[in-house]
This record gives C-alpha cells, structure tokens and sequence, in this order.
C-alpha cells in the first residue's frame, strides 16, 4: 500500500467529495476517482459510499480511518524531522495570519525579512482558518487566542490596541446615546469579539448598517461614510478619510501570539525570521 493512497483516502475522507479532494492535493477528479479504485481494489474493500451528498466512509473505511490518520502523523513528522534539520537560509516559509494583520503589520517586516535573506520565499496566507502546523499546513501562525497544542511552540508577539473610528466630518458621538448612530461591525460568525460587545454596550439601540467580517472592508465603510466602526490602531489611524473618537474608555486590546511546531525550531530560514520579526 502506497503512502500517497493513504493521503488520497485522507483527504476524500474530510473533504466528502472527489472535487474537493482533488482541489486540496492539486489533482484532477478524474485522477482521484482512478486512484481511489485502485486503492479499494488492492484492500478488496469498498471504503467510500456514494451518495447524493458526496462520498461518505463505509463501515470499513471508518475501521481503518484512525490507522491511516497515524501513518499520516508518522509521514509529517518525518518531513517536520527532516525540515528542522535544514541549515540552509533559502527555501519555503508558510505563515498564516488574518487579512488586516498581515498587510499592516507583517508585510512591513517581511518587506525587511526580504532584503536581508532574498532566497528565502515566505509565503503570507491571510485567512479566518485556523491552519493544521502538525499537518504542514503553515510553518508560522499568528493568532489572537494562545495556542493549546502540546506540540506547538508559542509566544506573545504583541499587544493591539483598538480605537473607535468615525468620518473625518462626522461629530463625536455621545456614550449611550444611539439616536441616529449607525454601526460597522463584525458579521454574525464573528459576533462574539470583545470589540463587538464593547461596540453594543457603548451604543446600545444604534442601527447596525453594514457588517463584515474584514477589516480593511470595515475601515473603508467608515471612510465612505456608513458608520462607526471599531478598529485595530495600526489599521485606523493609517487610513485616511477617517478619525479617532475620544472615548472615556477605549475597546479592549488584543493579545496576538506566534505558534509553530516545535519539530521545526532548528530550521534556519526560520530562526531567522524569528529574529526580524520579535
């Protein structure tokens, strides 16, 4: 049995279809569908049943679904091995990071990362998904909660303050007062941030006016004009057609942390960009 059926099994398995699982592996469906019969013809099992839906496991492919999710964990160990062993300062660095701190934030101190190690290829994924480091699928992770992984390796990196931001021709609001005022805000998968409720409380009958769940999309809705919106300081009082609203008590700060895989502590591209960005 071959180590890439086994991914081809994993990945069909998670994603429910052939054309996603194609997608995440960079395959074709075709290609999929012949290596996933293949593959239950040398089991003499049928792992998959079709259905309207998509592919759902058989009895037999969710008996043998925990011995392939281990082959898997031994096979990036393995990479994760080899790849902490590279003293090399060039190749391949995945980062993770959401969309408005990896423009603002990141992207200045890569810019600097560049010009220091320029064979060094760093690759910046700004996305709300929370990406696998024991899968590989990001060698650095920024996020806003601390890391609970017993094999991740993390840190704080830095402390964002928040601000109340308003049109530059817009009059100060006044605390409880709501007549009138319109809000930018999170969306409803997002409605449980700190900044949220901080918004909700301070202007507790406001008409929400538009939602989403970007920043950057939420500073150039309060710049056109739409409404209040709190936003990260590095963020707002970069953009411009916007202002800070005094406030007797500013939206809380966030705490932003650094993760990866303790496997990969001695790869050096990696150490060294460590080193340019704390």
């Amino acid at each position: 049995m071959e180590w890439s059926d086994i991914r081809i099994f994993l990945s069909i398995a998670r994603e429910g279809t052939l054309g996603a699982a194609a997608r995440k592996l960079g395959l074709t469906q075709p290609t999929m569908g012949r290596r996933l019969k293949a593959l239950e013809a040398s089991v003499g099992q049928t792992l998959f049943q079709r259905t309207s839906e998509g592919l759902v496991l058989t009895d037999e492919g969710t008996a043998i679904l925990p011995h392939a999710e281990r082959m898997e964990e031994e096979a990036l160990g393995l990479q994760r091995a080899l790849a902490g062993q590279d003293r090399q300062l060039d190749g391949l660095i995945r980062i993770s990071s959401s969309d408005w701190f990896g423009r603002h934030i990141l992207s200045p101190m890569l810019a600097r990362f560049h010009a220091r190690y320029p064979n060094v290829v760093v690759e910046l994924v700004t996305d709300s998904q929370l990406l696998n480091l024991s899968r590989r699928e990001a060698d650095l992770v920024f996020r806003i909660r601390p890391f609970s992984e017993p094999d991740v390796i993390a840190r704080k990196f830095m402390r964002v303050e928040y601000g109340l931001y308003a049109h530059v021709d817009r009059d100060d609001p006044v605390v409880g007062v709501s007549e009138g005022v319109e809000l930018v805000t999170m969306d409803e998968a997002f409605s449980g941030m700190p900044d949220v409720a901080w918004l909700k409380a301070q202007f507790p009958d406001a008409k929400v006016a538009m939602r989403s769940n970007n920043r950057d999309v939420q500073a150039a809705l309060c710049a056109g004009g739409v409404g209040l919106a709190v936003l990260p300081r590095p963020l707002g009082d970069a953009m411009s057609g916007i202002r800070l609203v005094q406030m007797p008590e500013a939206p809380p700060a966030r705490d932003t942390w650094l993760g990866y895989h303790r496997d990969l502590k001695r790869l050096a591209r990696l150490r060294a960009l460590l080193d340019c960005l704390l």
